[in-house]
């Protein structure tokens, strides 16, 4: 009927509409990735943000100018926020989100153009871009892209997880012992003493704990398999908007620590593969005190 063919070709449409988006994500990360590369020796740090563990150079912002151009070359009318646009600190990080959110109820993409940037400036090939297109406040298309082993993550919502276009799906282990389970080691305080809570009661009860610098290659770690389960205390949307949906497309799950749907607003996470979720955020809560 007449409506059926009108909801089809809008169908068509949003589809067309995704693919376009993807399309310009792939490309954005892979030239802020040949940034990255071309600066893979290190780089010297500008400034610090929060405190002397939390650092920018003159290539992060470069990175970031090189997403926007190409973003904004093909959208002219989507929105953007990088994290090179926000002042330090969680209170800032929050505000400028939701400032965001509240103007705008079409395109945001939000990213962070060398998301680790510690392992950046000392020359450590786990830094990359991550960029998110959210429509309406929900992440439809997710990249992250590895340019040191070339591997490229990205996930359109209701479509599947792929890494360099194969299919990925997330780990089989079914108990916490078997886990391989990634976190930070955050600048902030407040974070930094969870995590010492979290590592303290999780490390005997895991096959090992791993600690990667950079919430993207983790989240993309755990959507391919590779790591078991990633929890963190504080992270900004940027840090984990595009890993969020690579993951749950993947057939994981993520949320926050208390086990509530992910939400650009989340900022204490845990991602994993389902299986041992709820246990880990059992340990993190009732045996490390973490809240």
């Amino acid at each position: 009927d007449y409506n059926g063919r009108i909801s089809s070709c809008k169908l068509m449409s949003d589809d067309k509409t995704l693919d376009e988006v993807l399309e310009v994500a792939i490309d954005a990360s892979k030239k802020a990735g040949e940034i990255i590369l071309g600066n893979a020796g290190g780089a010297e740090v500008t400034k610090c943000k929060a405190n002397s563990r939390d650092l920018l150079t003159l290539i992060d912002p470069l990175c970031e100018k090189a997403i926007k151009d190409t973003v904004l070359h093909t959208f002219h009318d989507h929105d953007f926020l990088g994290e090179e646009d926000v002042a330090p600190g969680k209170e800032s990080s929050a505000a400028a989100l939701d400032d965001k959110l509240r103007k705008s109820n079409d395109w945001l993409w939000i990213v962070d153009p060398i998301d680790g940037t510690s392992n950046f400036v000392h020359g450590m090939p786990l830094c990359m871009p991550s960029i998110a297109a959210t429509l309406n406040g929900e992440v439809m298309v997710g990249v992250i892209f590895d340019p040191h082993r070339n591997e490229l993550f990205t996930a359109v919502k209701g479509r599947g997880a792929y890494m360099n276009g194969d299919r990925i799906t997330v780990g089989e282990q079914a108990i916490i012992g078997d886990a391989i389970v990634a976190m930070g080691s955050p600048p902030a305080e407040e974070s930094l003493n969870m995590s010492l809570k979290g590592i303290k009661t999780l490390m005997p009860k895991v096959r090992t704990i791993r600690m990667l610098g950079s919430a993207a290659i983790m989240l993309a770690w755990v959507a391919n398999g590779r790591l078991t389960c990633y929890w963190e205390y504080d992270l900004s949307s940027w840090d984990i908007a595009a890993g969020a949906l690579i993951v749950t497309e993947a057939g994981g799950s993520f949320t926050d620590l208390e086990g509530n749907d992910f939400t650009l607003r989340t900022r204490k996470i845990c991602a994993s593969n389902g299986k041992i979720h709820d246990e880990v955020l059992r340990v993190l809560r009732e045996e490390a005190g973490v809240i």
